[in-house]
């Protein structure tokens, strides 16, 4: 017998021996989906873009303590913070090919992927915190992380706080739309938030989160558009002084899943991730109204920085100018009808 033939013959009975000893040994924790298994540890990445301390940051943690808790240490999940995996749009294509475990993401960046989210950014949708999130945690959110489960690759787990949105500029106060004009205002990557700001006479420019601080220092970017945490955090405080409490959008959140990840763990361990995901949810919903008080106050205490608040007649300019962008997105209006009529 030549050498080759022997070790073909010798390799065949290796895999023969360790199959029949799989099949004659069954661990009793073994799930009933095939080739998934309750006893296999594995530790998977989640991406967030936010600094250490940051409302969301400390969601992720809580989402990932309470998923090895409830696996007994056999599922972990590790946070990269900080955009150390990429800016969103990088980290959302990673997270459909399975490069990234799971993101904690917002639904501006995710319209680039899913058309059917561009509607939850509408600007003035919701009448509050509260109602945006009945209508998340009702048929409306469901049909979303449908959407996006069977269109994006992306599994929606739960819903995260991001605050009311407003606008800062490095020149001047902003009480009217027509104080916009000429304006050149960073947005994130996103049509509706493009056009948005095109409805109110600026001009949009997208950008990735870290670049803002220079964009405005160097006169890049004339303004932006975030929520108080973000303002403070980001430091764009220092340079944009000027800031409209005009709250033109709430923008949803979510913790979600590559669907490639999702589908490598058993039925059991889903429901027990999804758990833990909401328990994380709720940390950061609780986390963001402390640290959204915290950061105006905070704001106020340091001085030098102009808060303009609207009146209501200021208010209903706003909301005048970006009507038109309901009607323009027919394929939206039975989502925003459902959600104006959300109590």
């Amino acid at each position: 017998m030549n050498k080759k033939k022997f070790i073909a013959i010798f390799s065949c009975l290796v895999l023969t021996v360790g199959v029949l000893a799989g099949c004659g040994t069954k661990t009793p924790t073994a799930t009933k989906d095939a080739g998934k298994t309750a006893t296999k540890s594995v530790t998977l990445r989640l991406s967030d873009n936010q600094p250490a301390g940051y409302p969301t940051i400390i969601g992720d943690q809580a989402f990932a303590k309470e998923v090895e808790a409830k696996t007994n240490g056999r599922i972990k999940i590790k946070v990269f913070l900080g955009s150390q995996l990429g800016d969103e749009k990088s980290t959302i294509e990673q997270l459909q090919f399975g490069g990234i475990d799971a993101i904690r993401i917002g639904a501006a960046p995710l319209a680039e992927f899913n058309k059917q989210i561009g509607a939850l950014i509408l600007p003035y949708l919701y009448k509050d915190k509260d109602q945006m999130f009945r209508v998340l945690e009702g048929p409306v959110g469901e049909k979303m992380f449908a959407s996006l489960s069977a269109d994006s690759k992306i599994v929606g787990l739960s819903w995260v706080d991001s605050g009311a949105r407003n606008f800062y500029n490095t020149k001047k106060d902003i009480k009217t739309p027509a104080d916009l004009k000429g304006l050149k205002i960073r947005v994130q990557e996103s049509k509706p938030m493009m056009d948005m700001v095109k409805a109110l006479g600026a001009s949009s420019t997208p950008m990735a989160y870290g670049d803002v601080y220079s964009a405005l220092q160097t006169g890049v970017v004339d303004g932006a558009e975030n929520n108080w945490p973000s303002y403070l955090s980001s430091n764009h405080y220092q340079v944009a002084k000027h800031i409209t409490i005009d709250e033109h959008t709430r923008v949803p959140e979510m913790i979600a899943f590559s669907k490639i990840s999702w589908d490598k763990i058993s039925a059991d361990d889903q429901k027990i991730v999804k758990a833990a995901a909401i328990v994380g949810a709720n940390v950061e919903r609780v986390e963001w109204l402390k640290q959204s008080d915290a950061a105006q106050a905070t704001i106020v205490k340091k001085g030098g920085v102009t808060i303009t608040k609207l009146t209501s007649d200021e208010q209903v300019l706003f909301q005048k100018a970006v009507k038109p962008m309901y009607a323009a997105h027919p394929e939206w209006k039975e989502t925003i009808d459902a959600i104006l009529a959300t109590k």
